[in-house]
Parts: structure tokens; sequence; C-alpha cells
């Protein structure tokens, strides 16, 4: 494949790069020439040039996948996440921001100038910017203990914007939007993509989980009417880390069919979510 995307020799990582948004992206770097290195909890069978294992809940396991990578790393990918329950809304919270935050600054570093991070979030993460006066305090603090920390004693706030998936995906957004002027001025771009419903592995648990079932989620499918796929997310993932888009930093891209779009400007209503 020609290089038009600029990944030919780049050495790049992706964590959550086992299954879904995160394989897909792993696929596509691979066509695209790229020397990859994988971080999961889970096995990672593509032909990569390491395939590390890491949790991110567990800032130990973390320090020694980053001790593991050698650098420079020209794109980070931070693609693994949890969708809430089965797990606790503190687990969905250390792997979804705190866990993400602690392995993106880590790896700081070894990023050269013209470097990129792009990190996923959610549509569901829609309207963070009314909820800064809560998260910002998360946002701007010092390290993964402190995070940890405050997602402890905070329950409530977590809770009261729909649980742990929502609030961590609101939390991505507006950390990204605010860390990406620092990075920038290092050379360092930083960027968030808010997908739509997309058929993954983690699908069944929010059609599990989600009040009104698999209705409520093909709900948020306006007007597209269908589900993406990951290589449809996975293709602005590394469109936004490839060096074509260097002055695209602190962007929240929305990979949603137009649902965003739609209900900013009443085109598409938002669905009522049901009690329970």
């Amino acid at each position: 494949m020609d290089d038009v995307l600029g990944y030919e020799r780049r050495r790049v990582v992706v964590s959550g790069a086992a299954t879904g948004m995160g394989a897909a992206t792993v696929g596509i770097l691979l066509d695209l020439g790229a020397e990859v290195t994988t971080l999961d909890v889970k096995p990672v069978t593509a032909p990569v040039k390491a395939a590390l294992e890491i949790d991110l809940r567990d800032r130990a396991s973390i320090d020694a996948a980053v001790a593991a990578i050698d650098g420079p790393v020209d794109a980070l990918f931070s693609c693994a996440g949890l969708p809430g329950p089965p797990f606790s809304d503190v687990d969905v919270m250390l792997v979804n921001f705190v866990g993400a935050r602690h392995l993106i600054e880590s790896l700081v570093p070894q990023m050269p100038e013209g470097s990129a991070i792009a990190t996923i979030a959610s549509c569901a993460g829609m309207g963070w910017q009314l909820q800064l006066a809560t998260w910002m305090e998360l946002v701007t603090s010092d390290g993964f203990e402190a995070g940890k920390a405050w997602c402890e004693t905070h329950l409530d706030a977590i809770t009261g914007v729909g649980g742990a998936y929502t609030a961590s995906k609101q939390v991505m957004n507006a950390w990204v939007c605010w860390r990406a002027a620092g990075l920038i001025t290092q050379g360092i771009r930083l960027n968030v993509l808010n997908p739509g419903p997309t058929e993954t592995p983690m699908m069944p648990d929010f059609e599990r989980n989600a009040p009104g079932g698999a209705d409520l989620i093909n709900a948020f499918t306006k007007p597209i009417n269908r589900r993406s796929t990951p290589e449809e997310q996975a293709w602005p993932l590394v469109m936004l880390n490839s060096p074509r888009l260097s002055y695209v930093a602190g962007h929240a891209m929305h990979a949603d069919g137009g649902w965003f779009g739609g209900v900013q400007t009443g085109a598409v209503t938002v669905p009522e979510i049901p009690e329970g």
C-alpha cells in the first residue's frame, strides 16, 4: 500500500489491541508498514513487533509495560476500554481514563516532535462541556494514585451522569481538550475519537445493561440507522495520528453516522432513556 498517510517504518503503540477497534487499528497499521507494539490484558495474535501484557487498573503493570517499550514512539493509539457492568465503577474509570492517562503521560518522554496520540471516548460522552465544573478536578489530578483516589471518593458524581462508562468518556473528552494545549508546545498532537454504537465484543454488555437494551443502543444510530464496524472507527483513529494531519490538535472527532450534528441542530431527537 502506498505510504499516503506516512506510517511506513513509523513506530507505533496500540493499547486494547486484542479485539474490536484496537485490533482493527493494528491490522490497518501493519498494512501501512508501521512497526507495531501492542498492549492488552488479553493475548494479541497479530504479527506485531512486540505484544506486551498490561492491566490499566494497576499502575505497576502500566509502568512495567512502558519500561519494555523501546523508543521513539511516533504514534500512540489508546483503544482499551471497559463497558460498565459487570465491572465496578472504579475499574471502569481506571481503564477508560486514569490508567489510560497514566500510560499516555508515561510514554510522552519517548515521543519526538511530530508524534501524535489518539484516544477513544464515545458519543455517550456528549455534553461533557456542561460537566466541566464536576470533572476538572479529576482532569487536572496529579497522576494515577490521585486520579484513582478522586474516583473512589466521588462515586456520586460518576453515577450522577448515568454511570462510570458515560463519566469516563466525558472525562476523556475534557482531558484531551485540556492537555492538548500543553502537548502541542512539545510538537505532540493529542486528539480524541467519539464513536457511535459499534459492533465490538463489548456490545453484548451494552445491550444487557442499557435501560431499554438493544432498542436504546439502536436509537443512538440515527440518522445512519446502522451500527458501525470496528474498521470504520479504526480508520479515523489512524488518520488522526497521521503526520499528514500536522495542524490538528485538541480535536474531538465524532464518527457516529451524523448523530452529534443531528442532535445539535435538532434534526435528530435524543431518545428518552427508560428508568432502571
